[in-house]
């Protein structure tokens, strides 16, 4: 009782040693609130050097660019008659990233809630780690693995896809050795322990009065997780598919392992049963272009359209968490 009333007193009272503790709080309160700040202000900095930059260097060559930079599926970056295009290569980056996102999201989810609702503590430990470890793996393990031990046992669902659905443009076509379909299948491996993660740390927070009193009222346990658990980490689990979805729009170097190139000038296809190039992957398999800035440029305002996709996903998952967290 009596250091209770000691820490009021210095911290409370009146003297010269109460105003010296509160002014050690205050100036360590402006240290902490400073470096914070200084910390946001670097990082959002960064950022838009980094966007300044592309920009900058991008821009001249695609004023000099003979074709429509936005609709062309040319690439030829060759000085003084650029002839270069995104079409093809957007359309690769947004298929493969689709892929992964069908196949890792539903997976990531159901092993999050398998893992917090479900499994017993001795299981639930042990799984969580071994799903971890996934993320440590180096890309170009996962881009060896895909092509040479994953893609062949893939070729005969490629071929049915072929021969049943080949009047649908995704899977029409002939069937090419690396495909945007498994490069998405195994991008969607490479993403899923950071949905299942994120997914399982927002999931493992819901409060247990709601998940008791869900349970209290008659419902079953996956009434329980359908009223309870899902709306509650309804923010973080959007949150894990838009980080996942970020690093399958920038991976490099499994997708250049696996994918295919095509023939320089075909024209455009959109079936997922052939290569193609990423934003990423085209720029890695032409670094030996970048000997002047004509050449550079075009492959910087692919960089920049990456930038500005990424972008625009991360600003879109915002706005549906906050249009979420309005209407809860």
């Amino acid at each position: 009782m009596s250091s209770i009333t000691g820490r009021s007193a210095v911290e409370q009272g009146p003297g010269p040693s109460g105003d010296k503790a509160r002014g050690t709080r205050r100036l360590g309160d402006a240290l902490f609130g400073g470096g914070a700040g200084l910390a946001g202000v670097v990082v959002i900095a960064i950022v838009v050097f980094t966007g300044v930059f592309l920009a900058l260097s991008a821009v001249p060559s695609v004023l000099d660019d003979k074709v429509n930079f936005l609709t062309s599926t040319e690439w030829s970056a060759n000085p003084g008659d650029l002839r270069f295009g995104i079409l093809q290569i957007l359309w690769t980056t947004v298929s493969i990233s689709l892929i992964a996102m069908v196949i890792a999201v539903p997976l990531g989810i159901g092993n999050a809630l398998f893992l917090t609702q479900y499994a017993p503590k001795w299981l639930a430990r042990p799984a969580a780690s071994v799903i971890d470890l996934l993320a440590a793996i180096p890309s170009i393990v996962y881009g060896l693995w895909g092509i040479q031990v994953f893609a062949p046992h893939l070729t005969g669902l490629q071929t049915w896809l072929n021969d049943v659905l080949g009047w649908f443009p995704l899977f029409g076509g002939p069937v090419s050795t690396g495909t945007v379909f498994i490069a998405g299948v195994v991008l969607a491996v490479m993403v899923l322990p950071i949905i299942t993660a994120m997914s399982r740390e927002v999931f493992a927070q819901t409060p247990a009065a709601h998940k008791e009193g869900a349970l209290a009222l008659g419902a079953t346990k996956w009434e329980m997780i359908r009223t309870s658990v899902l709306p509650f980490g309804r923010a973080g689990v959007i949150s894990a598919a838009m980080l996942g979805l970020g690093r399958a729009l920038g991976e490099t170097i499994a997708i250049t392992i696996i994918v295919s190139s095509v023939a320089p000038g075909a024209s455009f296809f959109a079936s997922w049963l052939q290569g193609g190039e990423t934003f990423a992957s085209k720029i890695a398999n032409n670094a030996a272009e970048f000997n002047n800035p004509e050449s550079t440029g075009a492959y910087i305002a692919a960089g920049l359209v990456l930038f500005v996709l990424t972008f625009l996903v991360n600003a879109i998952a915002r706005v549906i968490i906050n249009r979420r967290k309005a209407f809860a």
